[in-house]
């Protein structure tokens, strides 16, 4: 007994102990100096998938905003180069940094390839921060965006001006009515759509890229009208002008009756009396005028208004005058140059008058006075401003004559 007592009072005796606890000590910085970079890698890695979980939400981001910037590109019409750029210089102002930009319209893969659609692809390599220490290989981040182009609806017209107060005017005692289709003008004006006088206006709806004016509320299947809207594109941008061919031909004012061959006709063109225009393409250089009770008429025709010349139609005069059905210029029936300045031209007519086709003139004001419509209410106008101020029934079904539908409004949206 005496000596474990002995035994047990040294065990326990202050030098032993501390010889003890110091060893066990070591022993801890041991193991922890061990266990160090799997705390320290753990840690970092629970950081660093909050940063990666963080830069792809970014990256997508970037994405669906470079993917709708290509896509207000697309419907400004430019060409794929163009929206490239758009995409790229989007990506780039929101952070992209040394990643890789794939874009491709239409889609290549999902369900919107053959749609009108813009698709961005992006790629990025993320750095490793703290599990650098497991591996040097960088992180890979991909995202993918697609942005959808919907054609709101259809337009019976279309004022291209981005700038012109009253670009679409309604006035007097005009009595238009549009069926399935809407009037739009891409103006930014506060009175980019007016309608006032005793003006009466039917229509799908009233769409502007700025502001209306409504003496008169119009009848309209959308309950008002669309303000701010997206501007709608040139739906002939990529008309070719037709070229001059030689000789030149004239008209002759002194004949009661005579039938116009198609060609160029360099002092332009003043009709009196009966006039038939054989189908065909007919380059104006100069005024068209269709005089007093002049009776008009023509199928297959488009009309080319070279320069700054105009159109110039008496209302007693009496004008049938259809577009071509097929070929480069279908459905277009005048046609003015775009590389011309500002300039106006009217149309009227009587009651028995019919233009049927386009009427583009993307530098002039067209005035439409007359009191007629095109073959089943087949008549666009596609130009700078537009002034109503006759009684119209305008149609929108129009593809069997060779007319081709004209977008108005559009919208974007990221879809994928």
């Amino acid at each position: 007994m005496a000596f474990s007592g002995r035994f047990f009072r040294q065990l326990f005796s202050r030098p032993a102990s501390r010889r003890f606890c110091e060893g066990k000590g070591g022993n801890v910085a041991t193991i922890f100096a061990f266990t160090l970079p799997v705390v320290v890698g753990g840690a970092g890695l629970g950081v660093e998938t909050s940063y990666w979980y963080y830069s792809s939400l970014k990256l997508q981001a970037i994405a669906d905003a470079a993917a709708y910037a290509g896509a207000l590109e697309k419907i400004a019409g430019s060409d794929t180069v163009a929206i490239t750029s758009a995409a790229t210089t989007s990506a780039t102002s929101n952070g992209l940094g040394g990643g890789t930009i794939v874009v491709n319209t239409p889609p290549t893969s999902g369900p919107n390839t053959a749609k009108k659609a813009v698709e961005v692809i992006l790629n990025q390599n993320l750095d490793r921060m703290f599990t650098s220490i497991f591996t040097q290989t960088k992180v890979p981040e991909r995202a993918r965006a697609v942005a959808l182009i919907t054609d709101a609806s259809k337009a019976c017209d279309i004022a291209l001006s981005l700038t012109a107060s009253q670009a679409l005017l309604f006035s007097g005692s005009t009595n238009a009515k549009k069926v399935g289709c809407v009037d739009m003008a891409n103006s930014n004006a506060s009175d980019a759509i007016k309608i006032q006088g005793s003006a009466a206006v039917q229509t799908d709806c009233l769409i502007t890229v700025g502001g209306v004016v409504l003496n008169n509320p119009p009848v309209m299947v959308c309950k008002a009208a669309i303000t701010q809207a997206l501007p709608a594109a040139d739906p002939f941008a990529s008309l070719p002008a037709p070229a001059a061919s030689n000789p030149c031909k004239n008209v002759n004012g002194n004949k009661t009756s005579q039938t116009l061959q198609p060609g160029t006709y360099c002092s332009g063109m003043s009709l009196n009396g009966n006039v038939t225009l054989q189908p065909g393409v007919y380059v104006v250089q100069g005024s068209m005028k269709v005089n007093a009770n002049a009776v008009v008429s023509g199928s297959g025709v488009t009309i080319f208004m070279a320069g700054n010349n105009t159109v110039s139609m008496n209302g007693n005069a009496t004008v049938t005058l259809s577009a071509p059905t097929s070929g480069t210029y279908s459905g277009v029936l005048f046609y003015g140059d775009r590389t011309g300045t500002a300039a106006k031209s009217t149309f009227n007519g009587t009651a028995d008058s019919l233009l049927t086709g386009a009427i583009y003139f993307p530098r002039q004001q067209v005035n439409y006075l007359g009191n007629f419509s095109g073959v089943n209410g087949c008549t666009q106008v596609v130009a700078d401003t537009i002034q109503w101020s006759g009684n119209s029934t305008i149609n929108q079904d129009c593809t069997s004559l060779g007319m081709k539908d004209i977008p108005a409004a559009q919208s974007v949206a990221v879809v994928e």
